[in-house]
Protein backbone atom coordinates (compact mmCIF):
# COMPACT_ATOMS: atom_id res chain seq x y z
CA UNK A 1 0.00 0.00 0.00
CA UNK A 2 1.72 3.03 -0.64
CA UNK A 3 1.95 5.82 1.37
CA UNK A 4 0.02 9.04 0.79
CA UNK A 5 2.05 12.64 0.58
CA UNK A 6 1.25 14.18 3.52
CA UNK A 7 1.93 10.76 5.82
CA UNK A 8 5.29 10.99 4.24
CA UNK A 9 5.61 14.69 5.25
CA UNK A 10 4.72 13.99 8.87
CA UNK A 11 7.45 10.72 8.70
CA UNK A 12 10.06 12.90 7.74
CA UNK A 13 9.03 15.44 10.82
CA UNK A 14 8.58 12.52 13.16
CA UNK A 15 12.27 11.10 12.06
CA UNK A 16 13.86 14.80 12.28
CA UNK A 17 12.49 15.31 15.24
CA UNK A 18 14.29 11.56 16.61
CA UNK A 19 17.33 12.50 15.10
CA UNK A 20 17.61 16.41 16.68
CA UNK A 21 16.82 14.60 20.34
CA UNK A 22 19.38 11.60 20.06
CA UNK A 23 23.24 11.93 20.43
CA UNK A 24 23.30 8.82 18.61
CA UNK A 25 21.34 6.26 15.82
CA UNK A 26 22.07 2.63 15.67
CA UNK A 27 21.51 0.79 12.47
CA UNK A 28 19.96 -2.54 12.61
CA UNK A 29 18.93 -4.94 10.12
CA UNK A 30 15.59 -6.49 11.65
CA UNK A 31 14.88 -9.14 9.13
CA UNK A 32 13.18 -12.01 10.23
CA UNK A 33 11.85 -10.45 13.65
CA UNK A 34 8.16 -10.60 14.71
CA UNK A 35 6.27 -7.50 15.66
CA UNK A 36 6.01 -9.53 19.34
CA UNK A 37 10.05 -9.33 19.63
CA UNK A 38 10.06 -5.60 18.26
CA UNK A 39 7.48 -4.51 20.71
CA UNK A 40 9.88 -6.47 23.31
CA UNK A 41 13.13 -4.77 22.41
CA UNK A 42 11.23 -1.56 22.51
CA UNK A 43 9.95 -1.85 26.06
CA UNK A 44 14.03 -2.48 26.93
CA UNK A 45 14.97 0.22 24.99
CA UNK A 46 12.30 2.75 26.87
CA UNK A 47 13.44 1.85 30.05
CA UNK A 48 17.11 4.07 28.41
CA UNK A 49 15.15 6.60 27.21
CA UNK A 50 15.71 5.55 23.62
CA UNK A 51 13.45 4.99 20.65
CA UNK A 52 13.05 2.07 17.82
CA UNK A 53 11.53 2.56 14.67
CA UNK A 54 11.50 0.76 11.88
CA UNK A 55 11.98 3.55 8.81
CA UNK A 56 11.72 4.02 5.07
CA UNK A 57 15.83 4.39 4.04
CA UNK A 58 14.23 7.45 1.83
CA UNK A 59 12.22 9.41 4.32
CA UNK A 60 15.56 8.81 6.81
CA UNK A 61 17.76 10.24 4.38
CA UNK A 62 15.55 13.71 3.65
CA UNK A 63 15.26 14.09 7.70
CA UNK A 64 18.91 13.58 7.77
CA UNK A 65 19.14 15.97 5.12
CA UNK A 66 16.85 18.57 7.09
CA UNK A 67 18.94 17.97 10.31
CA UNK A 68 22.48 18.68 8.63
CA UNK A 69 24.03 14.99 8.97
CA UNK A 70 24.53 12.74 5.96
CA UNK A 71 24.62 8.69 6.87
CA UNK A 72 26.73 6.71 4.30
CA UNK A 73 24.65 5.22 1.43
CA UNK A 74 25.87 1.34 3.12
CA UNK A 75 23.81 2.15 5.92
CA UNK A 76 20.86 3.70 4.10
CA UNK A 77 20.60 0.10 2.09
CA UNK A 78 18.02 -2.36 2.81
CA UNK A 79 15.53 -2.74 5.55
CA UNK A 80 16.55 -0.73 8.55
CA UNK A 81 15.56 -0.16 12.05
CA UNK A 82 17.14 2.84 13.88
CA UNK A 83 17.52 3.13 17.73
CA UNK A 84 17.44 6.75 18.60
CA UNK A 85 19.83 6.73 21.79
CA UNK A 86 18.65 8.26 24.95
CA UNK A 87 20.86 10.77 26.45
CA UNK A 88 22.80 8.04 27.91
CA UNK A 89 24.48 6.32 24.74
CA UNK A 90 26.01 3.87 26.52
CA UNK A 91 22.96 2.76 28.19
CA UNK A 92 20.57 2.58 25.05
CA UNK A 93 23.65 0.34 23.01
CA UNK A 94 24.03 -2.10 25.96
CA UNK A 95 20.30 -2.93 26.25
CA UNK A 96 20.15 -2.90 22.48
CA UNK A 97 23.21 -5.32 22.62
CA UNK A 98 21.89 -7.31 25.14
CA UNK A 99 18.90 -7.80 23.98
CA UNK A 100 20.48 -9.17 20.62
CA UNK A 101 22.77 -11.53 22.95
CA UNK A 102 19.34 -12.90 24.10
CA UNK A 103 17.04 -12.98 21.40
CA UNK A 104 19.90 -13.64 18.43
CA UNK A 105 17.50 -11.67 15.46
CA UNK A 106 18.87 -8.74 15.32
CA UNK A 107 22.04 -7.32 13.81
CA UNK A 108 23.89 -3.92 13.96
CA UNK A 109 25.02 -2.26 11.01
CA UNK A 110 26.45 0.69 11.87
CA UNK A 111 25.60 4.28 13.77
CA UNK A 112 25.39 7.99 13.49
CA UNK A 113 27.10 10.09 16.15
CA UNK A 114 27.71 13.45 16.21
CA UNK A 115 28.21 13.91 12.15
CA UNK A 116 30.39 10.48 12.22
CA UNK A 117 29.55 6.95 9.98
CA UNK A 118 30.37 4.27 12.61
CA UNK A 119 31.24 0.38 11.47
CA UNK A 120 29.31 -2.22 12.96
CA UNK A 121 32.26 -3.07 15.26
CA UNK A 122 32.56 0.44 16.59
CA UNK A 123 28.70 0.91 16.87
CA UNK A 124 29.03 -1.70 19.55
CA UNK A 125 31.60 -0.33 21.14
CA UNK A 126 29.22 2.56 22.31
CA UNK A 127 28.15 0.41 25.08
CA UNK A 128 31.73 0.97 26.34
CA UNK A 129 31.08 4.60 26.81
CA UNK A 130 30.31 4.95 30.90
CA UNK A 131 27.04 5.77 32.10
CA UNK A 132 26.10 9.54 32.28
CA UNK A 133 26.30 9.45 36.06
CA UNK A 134 30.13 7.75 36.21
CA UNK A 135 31.11 10.51 33.42
CA UNK A 136 29.71 13.04 36.37
CA UNK A 137 31.89 11.08 38.87
CA UNK A 138 34.78 11.33 36.81
CA UNK A 139 34.52 14.97 36.12
CA UNK A 140 33.81 15.87 39.82
CA UNK A 141 36.94 13.87 41.12
CA UNK A 142 38.72 15.43 38.77
CA UNK A 143 37.68 18.84 39.63
CA UNK A 144 37.91 18.13 43.69
CA UNK A 145 41.46 15.83 43.31
CA UNK A 146 43.63 18.92 43.24
CA UNK A 147 40.96 21.05 45.42
CA UNK A 148 42.03 18.28 48.66
CA UNK A 149 45.58 18.00 47.27
CA UNK A 150 45.95 21.86 47.83
CA UNK A 151 43.64 21.89 51.30
CA UNK A 152 45.84 19.34 53.01
CA UNK A 153 48.81 21.63 51.67
CA UNK A 154 47.47 24.12 53.51
CA UNK A 155 46.63 22.57 56.46
CA UNK A 156 50.20 20.86 56.64
CA UNK A 157 52.46 23.49 58.71
CA UNK A 158 49.16 23.79 61.20
CA UNK A 159 48.73 20.47 61.58
CA UNK A 160 52.66 19.79 61.49
CA UNK A 161 53.11 22.93 64.51
CA UNK A 162 50.33 21.42 66.41
CA UNK A 163 52.04 18.17 66.79
CA UNK A 164 55.41 19.62 67.31
CA UNK A 165 53.93 21.51 70.37
CA UNK A 166 52.34 18.27 71.21
CA UNK A 167 55.40 16.56 71.72
CA UNK A 168 57.03 19.42 73.71
CA UNK A 169 53.88 19.45 76.52
CA UNK A 170 54.44 15.31 76.31
CA UNK A 171 57.88 15.55 77.40
CA UNK A 172 57.43 19.00 79.75
CA UNK A 173 54.92 16.51 81.38
CA UNK A 174 57.05 13.20 81.69
CA UNK A 175 60.10 15.66 82.97
CA UNK A 176 58.01 17.19 85.67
Amino acid sequence: MAISRARKEELVAEYKTLIENAPALVFTDYRGISVSKIQSLRAKLNETEATYAVVKNTLLRRALEESGQVASDELLEGPNAIVFSGEDIGRSVTALKDWIKAEKVVEIRGALMEGSVLNAAAAENLADLPTKEQTLAMILGAISGPARGIAGVINAPGSSLVRVLNAHVEKQQEAA
